[in-house]
């Protein structure tokens, strides 16, 4: 089950904030953000390997899309879609607006239930496929959410429960300093409290090689300053450490 942290500040500098923990089977291959698409020359994300989709990523208009799977529905299944498809499509649109509005209308029944999570620096919205007959569209509000396998801010697991308070009381990242040590630190941290299991830290790996493989911080800045450009750092945990570090070929304009 995969973790995604977002502050909203819709007055800010940078109105959008997105932490996120990548959690899978740490011999699935993929590939680090970049642009992967010939045919999506605007999208930069990471790369699923097996399924060709993706689980984060950004495009050159600041939309942010990120795919989480619900409890109980990890894996391909026969006869339905890959989830990693639904970034890409999301991606394909100028704002989140649009994506969500566009996503809201896809076949329930083509796809393993999900959340996915569509921001831009405006607006932000969670498109929440629980129940498998239907794609519900809800605002995320402002301030700190969190979301994992369960409902935004109801989170299904011990380990995203004892992270909120702990994003809460950290200072977010300041992309103009160039200060993301907080979250960085926090998205990272393998710590679990004394006698609990060993997925109960944000950054885990279990005996039967399920883990998180790999984390990710997305900044976005407020409309109409072109000076200032989405900012994408991402760090890789499995099969091997690549340390946190910008990610090239950022996005190149923003919403107005």
């Amino acid at each position: 089950m995969c973790t995604l942290v977002i502050l909203r500040r819709p007055e800010h500098r940078w109105p959008v904030i997105i932490g996120a923990n990548r959690d899978e089977m740490t011999n699935r291959p993929a590939l680090a953000p970049a642009r992967h698409w010939p045919d999506r020359a605007e999208v930069l994300a990471g790369r699923d390997l097996l399924a060709g989709g993706s689980w984060l990523g950004v495009n050159d208009w600041g939309v942010v899309a990120a795919v989480l799977n619900r409890h109980g529905s990890l894996g391909p299944a026969a006869g339905q879609r890959s989830r990693g498809e639904l970034v890409l499509e999301a991606l394909d649109h100028p704002d989140a607006v649009a994506a969500a509005e566009a996503l809201s209308h896809l076949d329930p029944a083509a796809y393993r239930t999900f959340n996915l999570i569509v921001a831009d620096n405006r607006d932000a919205f969670w498109l929440r496929h629980a129940d498998g007959a239907h794609i519900e569209v809800r605002l995320v509000p402002d301030g700190l959410s969190l979301i994992d396998s369960g409902d935004l801010n109801r989170p299904n697991n011990r380990r995203v429960t004892r992270a909120a308070p702990r994003f809460r009381a950290a200072q977010p990242p300041d992309p103009d300093r160039d200060d993301w040590e907080n979250w960085q630190v926090l998205l990272s941290d393998t710590e679990s409290p004394p006698g609990e299991a060993p997925e109960t830290a944000l950054r885990f790996t279990t005996a039967r090689g399920y883990g998180t493989v790999s984390s990710a911080l997305i900044a976005l800045p407020e409309p109409n300053v072109d000076e200032r450009k989405p900012r994408f750092r991402y760090a890789q945990w499995q099969p091997e450490i690549v340390p946190w570090g910008d990610v090239t070929g950022a996005a190149v304009t923003s919403p107005c």
